[in-house]
């Protein structure tokens, strides 16, 4: 596993999004990745599976320190005492004295981001969260905690892969040293199905999904958190570190499309594109 360095913590650059892995197998999921050499797991309040990573954990008898582990407070929930309340129940469910970093899981335009930052900090003074951050926020909003407020900001998390442009994002998360968390990496299994990724996949002798890893990891500042169920899709999912895309190659996926969002619920925030 290789990582990136980001405001000077190493974060392991492929991760294991846990939605939907959810009573005993997902547990045994969970625990096989770390087995496999995961090191970087995602969780949220709102998948009600951090039991679940917490008894993965505890079974695969990995220091907890070698693992980075994020977890999200949803957006109705984002009241100061609602976070408190609900930061302490995760680190209960997850039986673990604190996470490397919490997010914000969506931004919500009825409360105050400035009092749940006031609660994300408490937080992070008292060691419970590492490092804190924010999902789904577009430039708007993630210069509104960033720099007006001047929230330590760790990362933003986000839905990222080769039908999605994310570029401006990406360019401020340079900028500021952010840490770019790709979610549906895989695009829900779309990137299987596209030629230039089967091409590429066949030059390379890989997969089209590791064709797609591999472009991600490939940029500044970016990590990704493909979902996996199976031991096949969990080996292959790490199995990107054996070769290298050729610059045509990369910007020939950069020129792909990238208009296809796929998680756009009906209280997100206006998108940048």
């Amino acid at each position: 596993m290789q990582f990136k360095t980001i405001q000077g913590v190493d974060v392991p650059e492929i991760g294991l999004g846990t939605h939907k892995l959810i009573g005993r197998e997902g547990e045994n999921t969970i625990k096989l990745a770390l087995n496999l050499g995961y090191r970087h797991i995602d969780t949220a309040q709102s998948y009600k599976n951090e039991r679940e990573v917490g008894n993965a954990i505890k079974r695969s008898h990995i220091d907890r320190e070698e693992i980075f582990l994020t977890s999200k407070i949803w957006h109705t929930h984002l009241e100061k005492a609602d976070v408190l309340k609900i930061a302490e129940n995760t680190l209960r469910e997850i039986d673990t004295p604190y996470v490397d970093l919490l997010l914000i899981h969506w931004p919500n335009h009825d409360v105050d981001v400035e009092k749940t930052l006031e609660a994300f900090l408490s937080l992070r003074d008292q060691g419970k969260a590492l490092n804190i951050g924010v999902a789904n926020f577009p430039i708007k909003l993630l210069k509104e905690v960033n720099e007006e407020l001047g929230a330590p900001i760790f990362c933003n998390q986000v839905e990222y892969h080769p039908f999605l442009s994310q570029f401006d994002l990406l360019d401020y998360a340079a900028e500021h040293d952010l840490l770019f968390t790709a979610y549906s990496p895989l695009a829900q299994g779309k990137v299987t199905e596209h030629p230039l990724l089967q091409e590429l996949a066949e030059k390379y002798g890989k997969s089209p999904a590791q064709i797609a890893l591999r472009w991600l990891i490939e940029q500044e500042q970016v990590v990704a958190i493909p979902k996996a169920s199976t031991e096949e899709h969990l080996k292959e999912n790490i199995d990107v570190y054996d070769f290298a895309l050729e610059d045509d190659d990369f910007y020939a996926i950069d020129d792909i499309d990238k208009s296809t969002r796929l998680v756009d619920p009906d209280f997100a925030p206006e998108w940048d594109n």
